[in-house]
């Protein structure tokens, strides 16, 4: 992996007016520590920039790329390790669940019928998929509002497991036809980082496309460093983009963004590419289909981030069928300019865009909204306290998270949270009883408030039990 980044300063980019890249692997100690106290960030070897100082920034700003800088590092000698002990919690967790309890473990040992995981198999939950097991369609109507996007968050959440469970998922419990689970290259990282569900939603007269992204895994350091990503591309008349998220979409190493590729069909595909020629295909053949983009956490910003380049390609068949992107817990993806860009052309192409955001989700106030970093979120916010009760926002309160008058409040939250634990199915019904898995995750949140809200049961809940149909009844 380390040949491939290391040729990250050689990457044409002339498809943007600036940019601003980081190369880890490049970064040593000493240089991290003098550009804490020096400007040029783009003299130094581990920046590749052509910002002509303009981001040279505050000792902040440098701060927070040496931050970045270091945790990329961090993660990239731990991947190996971190992805084994993963493998081996995601195994245990099953060997529990498939088996019925940690005794029925010993007494089927005993009786020479334990069901040992498979993890290729359709039985086989991630640590995600666990957390909230939770897979029928029908506690909303096919004919209520908020039909498409409870189904585009339980599309995010099925978008964790395995190719296997996702078929069997999609054509016996939805009866709905799958389209495809691709596992896409990313050229900076070398090698597929990237996954992404297609399923088609037949129903009487209106076909829907539904492409959801995956979000970053609990022990995938490749996704964590593609969220810590703070380098920067801006293409013109678009704006200023997260490098690390369009890297991950399919930016390619030596060309940017074309609008048509040649690409040997024994590799991986590119995440933008392989959608959009399905969707070319599907829409033109139907011409009743249309489709929506979902993804939650770093699956929510690739799934805005797609239709930016479909309106950079101007692929007008798929601008005009696309009717919605619902994304949840979703960082932000660009700057004030981008935001712009993308208000316009969403608002002219008549396009639904619902940003879900629950209670003290740290990863949708990140990276932050601010003078050094200059990200910003855009679009109707949909924003939901613990109760789940909706409230219609610009941005969600607490924006950029660390503040400290909100450090005593958000670990009473979390208290909160842990007590609802036992009382929500009694309140709510079964469909929201809560194991102990997810008790356990949720006692992190006494330690970095923030960190369970972002889990999928929450945004789950919040389509089903929020009042949202007050909101899409007027779109």
């Amino acid at each position: 992996m380390a040949s491939k980044r290391n040729g990250d300063c050689n990457c044409n980019k002339s498809f943007a007016d600036s940019y601003m890249l980081l190369k880890p692997e490049d970064a040593y100690f000493l240089d991290l520590l003098h550009v804490l106290y020096s400007g040029n960030l783009g003299n130094r070897k581990f920046v590749d920039s052509n910002a002509a100082g303009a981001y040279d920034g505050s000792f902040r700003h440098r701060w927070l790329i040496v931050v970045s800088i270091l945790l990329q590092k961090f993660l990239l000698l731990i991947a190996k390790p971190l992805a084994l002990f993963g493998s081996m919690v995601e195994f245990l967790i099953n060997l529990v669940f498939l088996n019925g309890g940690f005794l029925m473990i010993i007494v089927k040992f005993l009786t020479g019928h334990l069901v040992v995981p498979d993890r290729n198999a359709p039985n086989y939950l991630s640590c995600i998929g666990n957390l909230d097991a939770r897979v029928k369609l029908d506690a909303i109507k096919r004919d209520d509002c908020r039909y498409y996007v409870s189904l585009a968050m339980m599309a995010s959440k099925a978008s964790y497991e395995n190719a296997a469970y996702l078929e069997a998922l999609v054509k016996d419990q939805w009866k709905m036809e799958f389209v495809g689970f691709f596992d896409c290259w990313n050229d900076f990282q070398g090698k597929a980082t990237t996954q992404v569900l297609v399923l088609l939603d037949k129903h009487e007269e209106r076909d829907t496309y539904v492409v959801a992204f995956r979000g970053t895994e609990p022990f995938d350091a490749d996704a964590w460093c593609t969220d810590l990503d703070i380098s920067w591309y801006s293409i013109p008349g678009i704006g200023q983009m997260h490098g690390g998220f369009m890297k991950a979409l399919g930016l390619q190493r030596n060309v940017g963004w074309p609008k048509e590729i040649q690409r040997d069909e024994n590799l991986p595909p590119l995440a933008y590419y392989v959608i959009r020629d399905i969707l070319r295909k599907g829409l033109s053949e139907n011409p009743n289909a249309k489709f929506i983009v979902t993804g939650h956490s770093l699956g929510g910003a690739l799934a805005i981030l797609y239709p930016t380049i479909m309106f950079l390609h101007n692929e007008k068949l798929l601008m005009e069928r696309l009717e919605g992107i619902y994304t949840f817990g979703q960082p932000r993806v660009g700057d004030e300019v981008y935001a712009d860009f993308m208000r316009q052309k969403l608002r002219e192409n008549s396009i639904s865009y619902c940003r879900f955001v629950y209670c003290n989700d740290i990863v949708p106030r990140l990276p932050y909204d601010d003078k050094d970093l200059l990200f910003k979120h855009f679009g109707v916010c949909l924003f939901f306290n613990r109760s789940y009760e909706l409230r219609i926002l610009e941005e969600e309160p607490n924006k950029n998270y660390f503040s400290p008058w909100c450090v005593i409040p958000m670990i009473l939250n979390a208290v909160f949270e842990v007590i609802r634990s036992f009382n929500i199915a009694a309140k709510n019904g079964p469909l929201y009883k809560e194991g102990w898995f997810l008790f356990a995750f949720r006692l992190f949140g006494l330690v970095i408030p923030g960190l369970p809200a972002h889990g999928t049961q929450d945004y789950i809940n919040s389509t089903l039990l929020g009042t949202i149909e007050k909101h899409f009844k007027t779109d």
